[in-house]
C-alpha cells in the first residue's frame, strides 16, 4: 500500500494520539499586498524615506560611535552584501560631518636646521594654500629688493668705505717699512713673486757686483738691516691676514644689515599676518635667518637671465626651500570630512615620500611628501572596506599603529626594507584625531575578535546589519516610501501600485520568511533598474508588475543554464527521477544548487536497503568521503532514532545502506534525514512510498520534524 508521507509526525510515545498536520494552502505558500497597501497610484506621490528603515539596532550603534568623543571607540559595521551598510554609515556621518567645524590644513616645510626632518605646521581651514601664497609671493619680492639693495648708492657707499679704510692700512703699513727700509739704504722691491728687499745707492738699487765692492763690514750691516725688514714684512704680512679677515667680516656684517632691511619688512608683515600662530612666526624667523645667510644667492640669481636646468643639482641657488608643501586643505564652513578610502594600501593610507631621478640617482625634499586618507580624513571620519584593507600588505599594522599612537608617522617600506640605497627624509608626525568605520562580513569581524588582541581595543562598538526585519504596517509603509526614494535616486519612471506590491514580494522571497521583509537593498534597486528598463522599452509611462515579474523572470534565465540542464537531465531520463507510481525503499529528496544569486531545488534519488544485522546504518557518502560533516550528523541521528524507537527493549538486529543515487559531488546538510529515515522506513515495513512528493527537512532524535525555510 503506498504511504503518503505528507502527514509524517512521528511520536516516542506508543500511546500518544496521532496528530495530522493540515496540507498548506496555496494563499500560505506566497503572500501578496495588493490590499495591505497604502493608498497611492505611483510611487511619484510618495514622499522619500527619511530615516533608515529597520535597522534600528545598528542605527544605534553607529550613532553611539559617532558622537563618542573617546580613544577607542571606532566602528566596524558588518552584515550581508547589499544590505545599504554603506549607504546608511555614509548619510549618518555626513549629516554629521555637516554640522562640526572644519579641521585645521596641514602643511610641511623645510626644516633649515635639520633639512631631513621636514616640519608639520597646523593652520586654521583655508590658510594652507594662503600660506604657500604669501611664500612664494614673498621670495619673488626677495629675488627683486635684495638685488636692489646691493646695487644702491648707500650701499656702494658703505662698501667703498670699507675698502679705502682696507686698502689705507694695508698702503700706510707697507709706507712705514719702505721709509725704514729707505733710512737704512735698503730698498723693498714688488715683484711677481711677492716682495723682495736690496741695497740701495743714490735710491737705486745696487748690481750685485756694486754691492760686492762694498766693504765687509757695510756689507754685514745691510744683510742685518734686510733680515730686520723681512721680519717686521712677516709681521705686516700676518696682520694684513687678519685685516682681509676682519674685512671680510665687515663686509658681511653690512651685506646682513642691508638684507635685513630688505627682508625684514617683507617678513614682519607675514608674522602679523600669522601672529597667533607661534610655529608660524618660529618657521618665518628661521626664514629671515637663512635668506640674510644666502643673500648672495639672490644676487646671483638675478644675474642670471634664467636658472639653467638641474640648476639645484649642480649646486646652483634654489629658492624651493622656502616652498610651503600643502599636505591637506579644508574650506571654512563646510564641515568636517568624511573620507571613503576605496584603495587603501600602506602608501594611500598614511602618505608617502616620492624621489625624482637626477643624474642616476634618486633624490627627494620635503615638497615631495604625499598626503594618504589618513591625512586627508583627520578631524573627520575615515570609511575603509575591512577586506579591501586586510588584504594589502602593512596597511592593517600601518592603521593600528596610527589609532594607537593617534598620529600619523611616514615611513617608506623601501627604506624599512632596504629595498633601494638613498637618501629619504622623516617627516615630523602629525597628530591624528579620526573616526575609522570599518565596513565587512561578520566572519571578518568575528576572526579579528578571536585572533588580533589590539582589535577589540580599537573598535570598541560594533554596528550588525539584520539579514532582514519584521513585516508589520510600518515597515510595509517604509518599505513604499524605500521604493519612491530608489526610483528618485536613480532616475527610474513612478513604479504603480502592483509593481511596488510585486517588488515587495519579492523582497519577501529574498527573506525566506513571510513574517519578514528582506534587507538586500541592492538586490531591490538591481530589480528595479531591469523592470524600468523594461518599461522603457515599451515606451510606458511608469513600471507595472509586468515589468517587475519580466525583469525577475530575466535574471533566473540568465543564470538557468545549469538549472535547465539538470531538468533536461531528468525529462531525458538520464538522471532516474520517478513521478509516478510507489516504490519500497526509495524517496526522491530535493538537492538545493546555490549558484552565484540563484538557489534552486532538484530531486535527487535515496534508495535504502535493510537487512539482518548488529545495527549498523552505513552512509554510503561519507564512507567514501562524498558527505559533508553535517550530513553524516543527520544520518546518526536518523539512526539514533531507529534504533531507539525499534529496538527498545531488545538488540537492534537492523542493517542498512543509504545512498544518493547518482551524485559526484559533495553532498552537504542534514535537510535529507527526513526523506532518508522514510526511505528506511519504507524498507522496513516492505510499504511503498508516492513517487509524486519530493521531501526535504530534517529529523532529531525524538522523529519530531524541524522547521524548513524559503519552502517556494
Amino acid at each position: 500500500m503506498p504511504l503518503d508521507i505528507r502527514p509524517i509526525v512521528v511520536q516516542r510515545a506508543a500511546d500518544a494520539a496521532p496528530q495530522t498536520p493540515a496540507p498548506l494552502g496555496a494563499s500560505q505558500l506566497r503572500r501578496t499586498f495588493d490590499e495591505a497597501l497604502p493608498a497611492f497610484e505611483t510611487t511619484a506621490s510618495v514622499e522619500d524615506l527619511a530615516a533608515p528603515l529597520g535597522q534600528r539596532r545598528a542605527s544605534d550603534a553607529i550613532q553611539l560611535a559617532v558622537d563618542m568623543a573617546r580613544e577607542g571607540y571606532n566602528l566596524f559595521v558588518m552584515g550581508p552584501p547589499g544590505s545599504g551598510k554603506r549607504t546608511m554609515v555614509m548619510q549618518v556621518l555626513t549629516g554629521r560631518a555637516a554640522g562640526a567645524c572644519a579641521p585645521g590644513d596641514w602643511v610641511y616645510v623645510n626644516n633649515f636646521e635639520v633639512p631631513a626632518k621636514p616640519l608639520a605646521l597646523e593652520l586654521p581651514a583655508g590658510d594652507g594654500p594662503k600660506l604657500a601664497k604669501d611664500m612664494a609671493q614673498l621670495v619673488e619680492e626677495l629675488r627683486t629688493a635684495i638685488p636692489a639693495v646691493f646695487e644702491s648708492d648707500e650701499y656702494r657707499s658703505r662698501e667703498s668705505q670699507i675698502e679705502t679704510e682696507f686698502a689705507e692700512r694695508h698702503d700706510k703699513a707697507f709706507a712705514a717699512l719702505a721709509e725704514e727700509g729707505a733710512a737704512q739704504k735698503v730698498g723693498i722691491v714688488r715683484t711677481p713673486a711677492g716682495f723682495s728687499m736690496a741695497p740701495l745707492k743714490d735710491g737705486e738699487v745696487m748690481s750685485p757686483e756694486e754691492f760686492a765692492k762694498l766693504p765687509e763690514d757695510e756689507q754685514a750691516r745691510i744683510q742685518k738691516v734686510i733680515v730686520e725688514l723681512q721680519e717686521k714684512l712677516e709681521q705686516i704680512v700676518r696682520h694684513v691676514i687678519e685685516w682681509r679677515r676682519e674685512w671680510r667680516a665687515r663686509l658681511k656684517q653690512l651685506n646682513r644689515e642691508m638684507t635685513l632691511f630688505a627682508v625684514g619688512h617683507l617678513v614682519g608683515d607675514l608674522k602679523q599676518r600669522y601672529a597667533a600662530r607661534p610655529r608660524v612666526i618660529s618657521y618665518l624667523e628661521a626664514v629671515e635667518r637663512d635668506v640674510i645667510e644666502n643673500a648672495d644667492d639672490f644676487r646671483a640669481a638675478a644675474q642670471a637671465a634664467a636658472p639653467p636646468p638641474f640648476a639645484a643639482a649642480r649646486g646652483e641657488p634654489s629658492f624651493s626651500r622656502y616652498s610651503v608643501n600643502v599636505i591637506v586643505e579644508h574650506t571654512a564652513g563646510k564641515g568636517s570630512p568624511v573620507i571613503d578610502a576605496d584603495h587603501p594600501t600602506h602608501a594611500n593610507l598614511i602618505g608617502r615620500i616620492d624621489h625624482i631621478s637626477q643624474f642616476g640617482t634618486l633624490a627627494t625634499n620635503f615638497t615631495l611628501i604625499k598626503p594618504g586618507a589618513l591625512h586627508r580624513a583627520n578631524g573627520g571620519c575615515l570609511v575603509i572596506d575591512a577586506r579591501k584593507l586586510l588584504m594589502q600588505p602593512f596597511a592593517w599594522d600601518a592603521m593600528k599603529r596610527a589609532l594607537t599612537t593617534r598620529e600619523i608617522r611616514i615611513e617608506s617600506l623601501a627604506e624599512a626594507y632596504s629595498l633601494v640605497s638613498t637618501v629619504s627624509l622623516t617627516p615630523e608626525p602629525i597628530p591624528l584625531d579620526v573616526k575609522v568605520v570599518l565596513l565587512g562580513d561578520r566572519t571578518l569581524y568575528y576572526l579579528l575578535c578571536q585572533y588580533d588582541p589590539e582589535f577589540g581595543r580599537l573598535f570598541k562598538v560594533v554596528a550588525d546589519f539584520d539579514d532582514a526585519f519584521d513585516l508589520t504596517p510600518e515597515s510595509l509603509d517604509g518599505y513604499v516610501r524605500l521604493i519612491a526614494t530608489i526610483a528618485r535616486r536613480r532616475s527610474l519612471a513612478p513604479f504603480d501600485r502592483g509593481a511596488v506590491a510585486r517588488v515587495i514580494e519579492h523582497a519577501v522571497r529574498l527573506a525566506g520568511d513571510t513574517r519578514k521583509i528582506g534587507a538586500r537593498v541592492e538586490a531591490i534597486e538591481d530589480l528595479m533598474c531591469e523592470a524600468d528598463h523594461r518599461a522603457r522599452l515599451g515606451g510606458q509611462p511608469s513600471t507595472n508588475a509586468e515589468d517587475v515579474e519580466g525583469a525577475l523572470g530575466a535574471q533566473r534565465e540568465r543564470l538557468a543554464r545549469v538549472h535547465g540542464r539538470l531538468h533536461e537531465a531528468i525529462l531525458r531520463g538520464t538522471l532516474m527521477i520517478a513521478t509516478a507510481g510507489s516504490r519500497v525503499g526509495q524517496v526522491n529528496a530535493l538537492s538545493v544548487y546555490e549558484l552565484g544569486e540563484l538557489a534552486f531545488a532538484e530531486p535527487t534519488r535515496i534508495t535504502a536497503t535493510t537487512r539482518l544485522g548488529e545495527g549498523q546504518v552505513i552512509d554510503v557518502q561519507r564512507e567514501v568521503e562524498l558527505g559533508g560533516a553535517i550530513h553524516s550528523k543527520g544520518v546518526l541521528i536518523l539512526a539514533s532514532f531507529i534504533a531507539s524507537r525499534f529496538s527498545h527493549n531488545r538488540p537492534h538486529a537492523l542493517a542498512a545502506s543509504l545512498v544518493f543515487e547518482q551524485t559526484y559531488g559533495l553532498v552537504e546538510g542534514d535537510s535529507a534525514s527526513l526523506a532518508e529515515l522514510c526511505a528506511l522506513i519504507s524498507s522496513l515495513a516492505d510499504a511503498s512510498v508516492r513517487q509524486s512528493f519530493a521531501v526535504t527537512g530534517s529529523v532529531n532524535q525524538l522523529g519530531e520534524v524541524q522547521a524548513i525555510g524559503a519552502v517556494n
